[in-house]
């Protein structure tokens, strides 16, 4: 259920906000949303498929390069903390191509996996990977991923616990452009936290944790000696 509250000790820290720790054996989807200056911020939101809630925020105006090494870290604090590899989306738009390209450089032990696309998204065909790292923002694939993340905050499937988030969804309206509706953040406000969160919820309607397979045991009959 979405609980729209935040807990009172919130750990700042390198622009990330931490609401609770992470558990063993959960696994985790990162939806993120770069910029390149200006008023824009550089986002993540860090959703747990397994308790379905959002533990960590990254939320910060820097440059999508100063935000990479600080994701990457995340990631690998969360393979270390939890032992299941995360999967992380970077929106490709403004940039982020070249961000995922550096996060995949820096990601030399494999700790977490990088978003491949996936082919026939919110449709009824069966969904498989593309060769494009990242998540595409379009105009097609925008109301599709909002009307999603809309479903599951008014049937409170998850809970959030960041302020900030929830402020932007306040100032989130639906305004009529010369050709049709559009979702964005009202003039003033900011619509990056909201934008991840819909990132992280398209991974979350796709990946699944990663399978660990047991080592099989074969029986070694035991040599007697005959006396």
């Amino acid at each position: 259920m979405l609980q729209p509250c935040v807990f009172n000790h919130v750990v700042k820290q390198m622009s990330f906000r931490r609401y609770r720790h992470y558990e063993r054996g959960e696994f985790y989807v990162v939806g993120v949303d770069t910029a390149w200056g200006g008023t824009d911020y550089c986002v993540a939101q860090f959703l747990s498929k397994t308790n379905l809630d959002i533990p960590t925020v990254f939320h910060s105006k820097v440059l999508a390069t100063e935000m990479t090494p600080r994701i990457h870290n995340e990631l690998e604090r969360i393979y270390n903390e939890t032992g299941v590899k995360p999967v992380v989306a970077y929106e490709r738009n403004n940039g982020g191509v070249a961000e995922i390209e550096r996060l995949a450089t820096l990601n030399r032990d494999g700790k977490y996996r990088i978003y491949q696309e996936k082919r026939n998204m919110a449709s009824t065909d069966v969904t498989e990977d593309s060769v494009k790292l990242g998540w595409t923002t379009s105009s097609s694939s925008r109301p599709t991923m909002l009307s999603m993340l809309k479903e599951a905050i008014d049937n409170r499937l998850i809970r959030i616990y960041d302020k900030p988030t929830i402020n932007e969804m306040f100032s989130f309206i639906v305004s009529q452009t010369s050709s049709s509706w559009k979702a964005q953040a009202e003039q003033g406000a900011h619509d990056d936290l909201i934008m991840a969160l819909a990132i992280a919820w398209q991974l979350y309607q796709s990946e699944d944790a990663p399978v660990i397979q047991n080592p099989v045991q074969t029986y070694k009959p035991t040599n007697f000696m005959t006396i």
